[in-house]
This record gives C-alpha cells, structure tokens and sequence, in this order.
C-alpha cells in the first residue's frame, strides 16, 4: 500500500517566504559601508585641521554602533577636542587670534578663516583691522556687497584703512567696482 502525499492548499493571505537575493549585501554591511564613509569623511577633516566637524562626524560613527570604528572614533573625538582647546587657548591677544585667522586666508580655509573672523568681530567690535581682515575675506571668496560693508567699518574706525586698502592687492577683485571707489577716494566725490 502506497500512501498518498496531501497537498494542502495554502490560504489566500499566506505569502510566499522571499528567496534571499544571491550577491546582495546584507544589512550590516550597508551600514558598516556608510559608517566607514563617515569615518574617512572624518579623518580627512581630522587632518586638516577642522576639528568640530570631524567631531561630528566621528560622533555618528559612535552613535552607528559599529564597535570596531566607534572605539577608533572615540581616540578621533578626544584627539579634536585637545586640538580645539589648545587653539582656543593659544591667543593671548585679539592680535595673535587675528593673525592665526590670516594665516588661514594664506592657507586657503576662509570657511575657517570666516569663523574665527566672525567670532573676533563679535567680541571686539571695536578693532578696526578686524573689520578690514574680514573685508579682504569677503572680497578674496566673491563676497562684494558684505566686503564693502566690512571696509566701510574698517575705515570708520580707523581712516588710514583708506589708504591701505589704496595699495592692497587683495582688493583688486574690485578695483573697477564704482562704490569701492567711492568708498576709498570720498574726495573725488564731493564736488559731483
């Protein structure tokens, strides 16, 4: 005697189980990618020296869960917060902190430049060459309206900005500019 195998239909709302996709990665390995981005992304920063956003990212590599690169990221992290103390701490003038801002604009970082400029304007308003470091910034990154506001200030607080500006090679982006002109040779204007 045979016994008879009994298909049992299956119900309507049963779905059929997926094959799993051969060569596709996997969840984990996704992220792990995306983390690892993250974590060269931060780096890179790390090495040149813009330590609040390694940090940051370094913090999204802590907070991803993948132990093998959060334990790395958390070296990375105090490492940025010991390089942002100490040049935080390193000015003992606003001059020094003005000067550490231009060797920025030499190096070519006017996002940080920008920053630390910014940042000097806010507590020492008063300080004329400040508002000419900034005014050299903005015309250097295309900035024209801000870096004739910034240079009016300059002048403003100190009139021999005027003549400096005059010679300074930085401004040349807008030597044809009517209102930089106007701004650095006042005289000429007067009897039109």
């Amino acid at each position: 005697m045979t016994k008879k195998l009994e298909v049992k239909p299956k119900s309507p709302s049963a779905k059929p189980k997926a094959e799993p996709r051969k060569n596709a990665p996997d969840e984990h390995q996704v992220r792990y990618a995306h983390t690892l981005q993250g974590y060269e992304q931060g780096l890179r920063l790390l090495q040149s020296q813009k330590f609040e956003k390694a940090k940051s990212l370094f913090e999204k590599v802590i907070e991803s869960g993948i132990s093998e690169l959060a334990d790395r990221a958390k070296v990375h992290i105090n490492i940025c917060n010991q390089q942002s103390d100490r040049i935080q701490n390193t000015f003992n003038t606003p001059e020094e902190h003005y000067d550490f801002a231009v060797s920025l604009m030499n190096l070519g970082d006017f996002v940080t430049a920008r920053e630390h400029l910014e940042n000097l304007s806010s507590q020492r308003p008063g300080l004329d060459f400040i508002w000419y470091g900034l005014a050299v910034l903005e015309c250097l990154t295309g900035r024209t309206s801000e870096s004739l506001q910034h240079l009016a200030e300059a002048i403003r607080l100190n009139p021999g900005n005027r003549f400096q500006a005059r010679n300074d090679s930085d401004f040349r982006n807008m030597a044809d500019d009517p209102r930089f002109t106007e701004l650095l040779y006042p005289e000429g204007s007067v009897g039109a």
